[in-house]
């Protein structure tokens, strides 16, 4: 794997649904930052981005989330994380302050410096050489927030050219929304549900094995009706591809644990 020759102090930001429901993605995150040079450290006292409350109207509480985001990832030359939503939501922070208050100042520094994975390893490192491997045809999701705020588009695709033995099939409408969008798709559940059915239609006409994306809220939302609708396609986060980390059940398939206790239960 080559790299430029730098070795900065990444803060990973795990965001809620990783840390919730795919643990592996952030392992996968901090495999990729490491082997491309990093030092990586988790903030413990890191929480949601605050995305929630701001969709929803609450600056107050977006701003004390903010607020305790940025103590976190003080010290930190980059601050990265496996989600283009929710670092997309680390770049609207400054809109929460006045321009007089010192928080504004501080949440313009950490805006500067925070970036979603794929954006880090392209634009940020150049990272070239991956030595990665996957066997199998996939087809990648544009997030409407990566692609949308921070311009996350090729980043990714250059990424997966770099592994051996994958094969990227497009999909008609990569760029369209899968109906996910946070408190959407609860206010708007037939909208969003005939969306996401688009989106698995095209999914499954592209005839690749596996779908990817950088966005878990997406992933999970396109793997539970991809499933529902009886389609055998896996579903995976870029990152596991990337640092070859294959080998656990993709997202909405059962693991080994999960069906036990089903089973005891």
């Amino acid at each position: 794997m080559q790299q430029t020759p730098m070795s900065p102090k990444v803060g990973l930001f795990v965001t809620c649904l990783v840390d919730m429901f795919r643990p592996e993605i952030g392992f996968a995150t901090v495999k990729l930052l490491e082997r491309a040079g990093c030092t990586v450290e988790v903030p413990e006292t890191q929480t949601c981005c605050g995305q929630p409350a701001f969709n929803s109207g609450d600056n107050r509480t977006t701003r004390e989330i903010a607020i305790s985001t940025i103590k976190a990832f003080d010290g930190y030359q980059y601050v990265v994380g496996p989600s283009g939503s929710c670092i997309g939501m680390l770049h609207h922070y400054p809109e929460l302050f006045d321009e007089a208050d010192p928080w504004h100042r501080r949440a313009l520094d950490l805006k500067a410096r925070a970036y979603e994975i794929s954006s880090f390893l392209v634009d940020i490192i150049g990272l070239e050489g991956l030595e990665a491997r996957f066997s199998g045809t996939v087809t990648y999701h544009d997030s409407c927030s990566g692609l949308r705020e921070l311009g996350i588009k090729a980043q990714p695709r250059q990424l997966l050219g770099q592994v051996e033995g994958l094969e990227l099939n497009e999909m008609n409408e990569s760029e369209t929304c899968c109906g996910f969008g946070g408190t959407f798709c609860v206010k708007y559940p037939d909208i969003s549900n005939r969306m996401v059915g688009n989106k698995t239609a095209n999914i499954a006409a592209s005839g690749a094995d596996t779908l990817v994306g950088g966005d878990l809220g997406c992933l999970l939302n396109m793997a539970g009706k991809l499933k529902r609708e009886g389609h055998d396609v896996e579903t995976r986060h870029l990152v596991e591809i990337l640092a070859g980390m294959c080998d656990t059940p993709a997202i909405a398939e059962p693991s080994d644990d999960r069906t036990r206790l089903a089973r005891e239960l």
